[in-house]
C-alpha cells in the first residue's frame, strides 16, 4: 500500500501566504479558515504534488469548492490555467469571488444534486459526495465523467479502513447531529464510487490521504488518455 502523504511540498508556506493575502477583504473567520486549511489539511500537499507530477491540471472545475482555496492555490502555483468553482453556500462563493479578482477564475452558487458540471481538463471534488444520498452521488459521478477531459480527483471517505473508518463514522455522525443543517452521511464503498468512472473509460488509483489525522480519507484518481 502506498505511504500516506504527510510532508508539505516545498514552498507551501510561501504559497499559503500569497493565497491567504487574497482573502484580506473576507471576515476574520474566513481568513483564518483559508490559512489553516491550506497549511493543515493533508489534501493540500497531496493535490499540489499530484498536479506537479502531471505537469499541471490545465483547466479545473472544483465541485463543492467552498471558499475556493484549493483551486486558488493551484492557480497561484502555476499548476492550473483556469478555475471554475461551484458550491451551495452563497457566503463562501462571495469570499471566493472577491479573492479571485484578476485571476482566470469564476465561482457560482449551485446545488450539486442537479447542477451541470462545467467541462474542464480536471474535475476536483473533496469531502462532498458523502453528504449526498447514494443515488445523487452516482448521478453526479456520471456528470463528472462526462465533463472531465483528462482526470477526476476525489478526496473520498473509505468506509473499509478499519479503526480509521470507525473513528471517522462516529465523528461525521456527531457533526451532522450538532450542525442540524440537513446534511447527510452516506460514504459509498470505493468500488461503487469508482464504478461509473471505470464505465466511462477512466483508470483508477487510490492513495491514502489522511496524513496526521485518524480519518480514513483517501485520494481517488481517475485518469484517461487525451481524447
Amino acid at each position: 500500500m502506498p505511504a500516506a502523504v504527510t510532508a508539505a511540498p516545498p514552498g507551501l508556506w510561501g504559497l499559503t501566504r500569497k493565497v491567504a493575502a487574497r482573502y484580506a477583504g473576507a471576515s476574520h473567520f474566513s481568513r483564518n479558515f483559508v490559512r489553516g486549511k491550506l497549511l493543515t489539511d493533508p489534501a493540500t500537499p497531496a493535490v499540489l504534488r499530484l498536479a506537479a507530477a502531471r505537469g499541471g491540471f490545465g483547466s479545473i472545475t472544483d465541485l463543492g469548492c467552498g471558499r475556493g482555496q484549493v483551486g486558488m492555490s493551484l492557480l497561484t502555483a502555476g499548476l492550473a490555467t483556469r478555475l471554475q468553482g461551484l458550491d451551495l453556500d452563497p457566503g463562501k462563493i462571495a469570499d471566493a469571488t472577491q479573492a479571485a479578482v484578476g485571476l482566470p477564475a469564476s465561482f457560482a452558487v449551485a446545488d450539486l444534486t442537479a447542477a451541470a458540471v462545467p467541462a474542464a481538463d480536471t474535475v476536483l471534488i473533496f469531502d462532498v459526495l458523502l453528504q449526498l444520498p447514494a443515488e445523487a452521488q452516482q448521478r453526479l459521478l456520471v456528470r463528472m465523467a462526462a465533463a472531465a477531459r483528462r482526470r477526476i480527483v476525489i478526496r473520498a471517505f473509505d468506509p473499509a479502513r478499519g479503526w480509521r473508518s470507525g473513528i471517522g463514522i462516529a465523528m461525521e455522525r456527531l457533526g451532522c447531529a450538532v450542525r442540524r443543517d440537513g446534511s447527510d452521511f452516506r460514504p459509498l464503498p470505493l468500488k461503487e464510487l469508482g464504478a461509473p468512472l471505470v464505465a466511462a473509460g477512466f483508470v483508477l488509483s487510490v492513495t491514502p490521504c489522511w496524513g496526521w489525522t485518524p480519518l480514513p480519507n483517501v485520494m481517488l484518481l481517475a485518469e484517461r488518455d487525451e481524447p
